[in-house]
């Protein structure tokens, strides 16, 4: 039921109206939060094939580190005191696991503190 008084008309709803425009803006709401995960996607694999890229980059350096090592300083002879047949050999009885594995250990001139703590896994 309509009234109409003066110049105001009563009795029509208010949310009708605003129904369309809502609509339009949850689809656009939508679009752009669409857009932002697929930005963010292709920022975080740029990002992982940079760290993928610097990783291989530190490989390459450590060894040409450890080649420039070798170079300046050979091999040098054991000591008379130190001949091989005077090394203990480790029990053999004890198996070794995998998580025992042998430290390597660079010199102290080549060893870089943040690469001994780096963690070698890929992304």
């Amino acid at each position: 039921m309509t009234t109409i008084t003066g110049e105001h008309t009563f009795g029509t709803k208010p949310k009708a109206k605003l129904l369309p425009l809502l609509l339009v803006l949850f689809i656009i709401s939508y679009g752009l939060l669409t857009l932002l995960v697929v930005e963010q996607n292709n920022t975080i694999q740029s990002q992982r094939s940079l760290i993928q890229l610097m990783m291989g980059d530190s490989a390459q350096l450590a060894q040409m580190k450890g080649q420039e090592f070798r170079r300046l300083h050979p091999a040098m002879p054991l000591p008379k005191s130190q001949t091989p047949s005077d090394k203990t050999a480790p029990p053999q009885n004890q198996p070794q696991s995998k998580a025992e594995k042998p430290q390597m250990t660079l010199p102290k001139g080549i060893a870089d503190t943040s690469d001994a703590r780096r963690n070698l896994r890929k992304i």
